[in-house]
């Protein structure tokens, strides 16, 4: 039996969201960080690989509210929280050695990309 895809109409404010960059970046870190984790060992999947997940997730889902909201600026900050602890899990996946150098930098770059476009929206709202 063959399965069709459904996908959700989009209304203008998520149209605005797929053109923003932080969203698609913050999309494309997820895609990247979620078969990566799911090949962590089974002790560190259930503890580490868990936690870099949902934040990632939780980090999206805060920018989308903060897109849909009249004052953003406590929900970009509680993102930019979520940012650090994202970098954070990552230092610890290197250190652990869940993750290779590579694998750390091509991270590490993804959320530096993210930080910028986090800190300039931050900014032209505090204007």
């Amino acid at each position: 039996m063959e399965t069709a895809l459904f996908y959700l109409p989009f209304t203008s404010n998520v149209d605005s969201m797929k053109e923003s960059p932080i969203f698609t970046r913050t999309y494309d870190f997820i895609l990247w960080i979620i078969p990566l984790t799911i090949k962590f060992p089974r002790q560190q999947r259930f503890v580490v690989a868990e936690a870099i997940q949902q934040i990632g997730l939780s980090l999206q889902e805060l920018l989308i509210e903060a897109s849909l909201s009249e004052s953003p600026s406590p929900i970009l900050h509680q993102a930019d929280v979520r940012l650090s602890q994202i970098r954070f899990y990552l230092r610890l996946c290197l250190d652990l050695k869940l993750i290779n150098l590579g694998q750390y930098e091509h991270g590490a770059a993804m959320v530096c990309e993210i930080g910028r476009l986090l800190g300039g929206w931050q900014k032209s709202i505090s204007r």
